[in-house]
């Protein structure tokens, strides 16, 4: 088969008919062999009963129903594993993502032997001060940790190699992020090409605001994870180090300065009596914290089932 496209759904009854149609259509004129995994996110607005219409029509459809709303990222996970073709894609159910721009993507995979190809809205047909700005900024922030050169790391539009998608894990919220956790299981050639965004045709949109400081949090998340995962010893030990000798430095100080006053018959404090001395205890309980702290993590890491798990590209 030579392309899957799954597309998550939450309350999108009214644009899957138009949406299917015009699929089949870009398909059919590519003479394409395909399938498109429906999976409905825990809909109440009866899109279920929509996609089973629709397969009696086309044939191409499969579905996928969850009992309740799960999110996104258990949305794609569940159609990465039901995909068979070649070359999987991932698009909203809104009509915003042009099915046009799948040909050309398809041959950036095939031809020009990319890993995934992101799309990137260059003109985003969404409100500029809540979308567009705050989008830009969360954009440059994940260029930033990532190391990925993607305009639009969010766009739902994307084009992925099928060993790609069934070499990685997508969970909690991070399908804001499959580009990097491809990465970091060795799929660097990752491309990017603008795409045509539509105007919303039907309903609202899903997201709020929040979206965007979630995102920043999950990013955090998943570069620490991928940076210190398999050696927490080296961020919590390091900082851990760093924190004791910060306190260490600072009672000595303490000390010699009482010894030096003391010498030369001058007015001094108590060591008790010194802030300072305060701050340096304190210092010193949070390196021996964070030190134990990596020490555990170092323990639970080397216990864990995926500690030695691979990704071999060749072996002879």
């Amino acid at each position: 088969m030579d392309i899957s496209i799954i597309i998550p759904l939450f309350n999108e009854k009214e644009s899957l008919p138009e949406l299917v149609s015009w699929i089949d259509r870009v398909m059919n004129a590519n003479h394409y062999s395909y399938e498109v995994i429906m999976v409905d996110d825990g809909s109440t607005d009866g899109s279920w009963k929509t996609i089973l219409e629709l397969k009696e029509k086309f044939p191409a459809i499969k579905g996928i129903q969850f009992r309740r709303n799960y999110g996104k990222s258990a949305a794609l996970y569940c159609g990465f594993k039901k995909a068979e073709g070649d070359v999987v894609f991932t698009m909203d159910a809104d009509l915003q993502d042009s099915p046009d721009e799948l040909p050309q993507m398809y041959r950036m995979i095939k031809e020009q032997d990319f890993d995934i190809v992101s799309g990137w809205k260059q003109h985003r047909k969404d409100n500029a001060l809540t979308k567009n700005l705050p989008s830009k900024l969360y954009n440059a922030t994940a260029r930033a940790i990532t190391g990925i050169k993607l305009h639009d790391m969010n766009c739902g539009l994307k084009a992925y190699r099928k060993e790609v998608v069934k070499s990685i894990e997508v969970y909690g919220e991070m399908h804001r992020y499959i580009p990097y956790l491809a990465k970091n299981a060795g799929y660097t050639h990752i491309g990017e090409k603008p795409v045509h965004h539509e105007k919303r045709k039907y309903g609202k949109s899903k997201f709020g605001m929040n979206r965007f400081v979630n995102g920043f949090l999950d990013l955090l998340s998943l570069w620490f994870l991928s940076t210190f995962g398999k050696k927490p010893m080296h961020f919590f030990g390091y900082s851990g180090i760093f924190m004791f000798l910060v306190g260490f430095v600072m009672t000595i100080w303490i000390i010699v300065a009482k010894l030096v006053h003391q010498a030369n018959n001058m007015v001094y404090r108590a060591v008790t009596d010194q802030p300072l001395f305060y701050l340096a205890l304190v210092a010193v309980i949070l390196g021996v914290m964070l030190f134990l702290a990596g020490f555990v993590g170092e323990l639970i890491s080397r216990s864990s089932s995926e500690r030695n798990n691979y990704n071999i590209k060749a072996e002879l």
